[in-house]
């Protein structure tokens, strides 16, 4: 059984930056691929950045040079530095996983998400 928590989130100017985190505990053997998604009201989940364990990472057209995903395998943490922030990417940002537990399963996991307002 693992958990996901996501921190960082916020209130921002247009223009601003936030970083956010994401950290995994519980009983993890190895963790594969990384994601950051965010949800906007009336809006499908969708796909924001992606990092693999050995670093490959992938970005959605809407971020892609303002945003940096960044992986501490050590704190089993990733890390997702948004700079030049606009009023469209105000969402709920969720993190996913995918885990290989103790027990030998891998689990694809979801944190609660982390709320990010950017103001008009």
């Amino acid at each position: 059984q693992v958990q996901l928590v996501e921190s960082g989130g916020g209130l921002v100017e247009s223009g601003g930056s936030l970083t956010l985190s994401c950290t995994v505990s519980g009983s993890i053997f190895s963790i594969y691929a990384m994601t950051w998604y965010r949800q906007a009201p009336g809006k499908q989940r969708e796909l924001v950045a992606g990092i693999g364990s050995g670093g490959s990472t992938t970005y959605s057209n809407s971020v892609k040079g303002r945003f940096t995903i960044a992986r501490n395998n050590t704190k089993n943490t990733i890390y997702l530095q948004m700079n030049s922030l606009k009023p469209e990417d105000t969402a709920v940002y969720y993190c996913n996983a995918d885990i290989r537990v103790m027990t030998g399963e891998v689990l694809s996991s979801w944190g609660q998400g982390t709320q990010v307002t950017v103001s008009t």
